[in-house]
């Protein structure tokens, strides 16, 4: 979540906000919605001042260099600051939906927090209605979402009333989905269009248990992505690369091609340097360069059993070759950054590159600027 230093209009509400630019309020104003108008001026504060005083209510100003019109936010005037929720101009848009979580991850990049925090569900909505344009993807993150119950449910119905067009993305352990009752009341009836993205570390539960840090987890993952096989749900495994899974990697490709060949794809996922992962840094940072046969091998079993794969958050240079085609540009916009070695690389424009905290953390392996001789050899 996003915070941005702005000035701001006196007694403007700390509720969502679309952000609007000052020639453009008339032809975007609703009733129903709010807006922050985006002035250049005192004289152009004044005019938005004077709309509020005719009966514009729902009309404030803002003054802010790293905002555009479309973004959706919530203004705090006191602190002079914004909470981005959705940049329009984003490549990848996602929804805060809750810091509890169910898990406690080794690598976890948000750690989770005991605080009642449901009010955000009503956040998420009204961030919804606010949206300017559909994306094509949205996503729902955490925190564990399925810990919302129905309010995940009327996030995801109201996707639907209001962005028909998107593709919901659900970031889950799933674990919950191993209750009946709990995946019936999100999973029947739903319109929206969702693809659940779990993770699974390990072929046995003492392994996928330890990761997670809870005991039982294992069983209830499974269970959860079978109720989504049943309800005709589509799933993205996703498996973090940290060193007791990198241990067992070729095991577990095994177990999901015979056991799980109903999964869309699995992404094979480098690390987050932050939250957990630095506490753990021991089990967490890896030289993925040590590991290229037994990337290699697990992505042979994966094939040889028909299930799609993908690399997230790698840059090219810490892959064998091989396995290039499958890596993606897969880190969001404001964290991605790009080390001084990627300067002259071949490959940088179609390269994942870092998040941008690797400096506090660490680089999944020795980084190494690609020539073109050698990207064509």
């Amino acid at each position: 979540m996003r915070r941005i230093k702005a000035l701001l209009q006196p007694g403007c509400e700390p509720v969502v906000h679309r952000v609007v630019s000052f020639n453009d309020v008339a032809a975007q104003w609703l009733p129903h919605l709010r807006f922050l108008v985006l002035v250049q001026s005192e004289q152009e504060r004044r005019r938005v001042d004077d709309l509020g005083k005719s009966g514009l209510s729902n009309l404030c100003w803002v003054q802010a260099c790293d905002l555009q019109a479309g973004d959706v936010v919530v203004p705090h005037a006191s602190r002079a600051e914004l909470v981005v929720l959705l940049r329009e101009a984003d490549s990848h848009h996602a929804l805060f939906m809750t810091n509890r979580c169910n898990s406690y991850c080794l690598m976890c990049s948000q750690p989770p927090t005991t605080a009642d925090d449901s009010w955000l569900v009503d956040e998420a909505i009204d961030a919804i209605r606010h949206l300017r344009r559909a994306p094509r993807v949205l996503g729902l993150t955490g925190g564990e979402p399925l810990l919302l119950g129905h309010g995940l449910r009327r996030v995801l119905d109201a996707i639907a009333a209001h962005l028909p067009e998107t593709r919901v993305e659900v970031l889950t352990n799933g674990r919950l989905f191993s209750n009946a009752q709990t995946a019936a009341s999100i999973l029947d009836g739903l319109d929206t269009t969702v693809r659940w993205l779990i993770p699974l570390y390990g072929h046995a539960d003492f392994v996928h248990d330890f990761v997670v840090q809870s005991p039982g987890a294992f069983d209830e993952t499974i269970a959860g992505l079978l109720a989504l096989q049943d309800h005709g749900q589509q799933v993205q495994l996703r498996t973090v690369l940290i060193e007791p899974v990198l241990e067992i990697l070729p095991e577990l490709a095994g177990f999901i091609g015979r056991n799980l060949p109903f999964v869309n794809e699995l992404a094979w996922m480098g690390c987050e340097p932050t939250g957990f992962a630095l506490a753990n840094r021991q089990l967490c940072e890896v030289d993925l360069s040590d590991w290229g046969a037994t990337l290699e091998q697990s992505s042979r079993v994966l094939r040889r059993h028909g299930v799609p794969q993908l690399f997230m958050n790698l840059p090219l240079c810490v892959l064998p070759r091989p396995l290039w085609p499958l890596a993606h540009r897969s880190i969001s916009d404001w964290k991605n950054v790009y080390a001084p070695e990627c300067t002259e690389c071949a490959v940088k424009s179609r390269c994942a590159g870092l998040f941008a905290w690797h400096e506090k953390g660490w680089k999944p392996a020795p980084l190494k600027a690609l020539d073109a001789i050698e990207v064509t050899a």
